[in-house]
């Protein structure tokens, strides 16, 4: 039991410390807030036009891209814990760690928080820029829960996914080519931005049962009042069986790496 309190204090003192981090970092904070509002405006002023054609009658391209741009921004974002994870490995900080003791798993919990509470800023940023652009939602309060909890999951997810990019990179150059190349072909290709229908037939079997289309698709239907049917389920399965799997390989790879 002293052992489990001791680790929650851990995690609590390296949550604090990589939340400053990102409050002390000008970049990190324009991007949570300036990146997101751009991918929507973009997004929607050069594809509305052409896409909405091909939506069912009654829905506006950008209540259609508004999951797509959400989803994509956090699974991007999650490349920011593979970074920092990369950053205290390269620059010696885990030589100081190592003195201490200290839970080796609050050092990865506390920049994937900290991911988080990024994460959600730049949600919120986003929707309140999608409602001065025309964004109008027709869900109810269960359903902006269902998002959150989703969301939520999916980021941590995520999260711990590009932890191990970060702890088994050798530079913070190689987390952002690793990153870029795993997140941008399954963010593209999916239902994000546009309707499966007009794909390839195997980029659309693809498209259609990779887990980001199934995170899009509820999230999507939720927010057009829709009944999101097995993508919610399918999402929640996705994102439990990453944090099954991540969380203890990040966690095994952090110690063998920082002995």
């Amino acid at each position: 039991m002293n052992n489990f309190k001791t680790t929650l204090v851990d995690i609590r003192v390296m949550i604090w410390r990589s939340t400053m981090h990102i409050v002390r970092n000008t970049d990190q904070l324009l991007g949570a807030f300036f990146q997101p509002i751009m991918f929507l405006v973009l997004f929607a002023s050069v594809f509305g036009g052409s896409i909405e054609k091909a939506l069912p009658d009654g829905i506006s391209y950008i209540n259609y891209l508004m999951a797509g741009i959400v989803v994509q921004t956090v699974a991007f974002g999650s490349t920011t814990t593979a970074i920092a994870v990369s950053n205290d490995m390269s620059k010696g900080i885990m030589d100081r760690f190592r003195s201490l003791p200290m839970s080796n798993i609050a050092v990865l919990s506390g920049h994937v928080i900290a991911d988080l509470l990024r994460n959600t800023i730049s949600t919120i940023v986003m929707i309140v820029a999608g409602f001065a652009i025309g964004f109008r939602p027709q869900t109810d309060l269960v359903g902006w829960l269902k998002i959150a909890i989703l969301l939520i999951l999916f980021t941590l997810a995520f999260s711990w996914l590009a932890s191990i990019v970060g702890v088994v990179s050798k530079s913070v150059e190689a987390v952002q080519w690793l990153t870029f190349v795993i997140i941008f072909p399954l963010t593209f290709a999916s239902s994000a931005f546009t309707p499966t229908a007009g794909m390839g037939h195997y980029l659309r079997i693809f498209a259609e049962n990779q887990p980001i289309t199934q995170v899009v698709e509820a999230v999507r239907s939720l927010i057009l009042g829709q009944d999101p049917g097995d993508y919610y389920t399918k999402a929640i399965i996705w994102c439990l069986i990453c944090l099954v799997v991540a969380v203890p390989i990040s966690a095994r790879l952090f110690r063998h790496r920082t002995r």
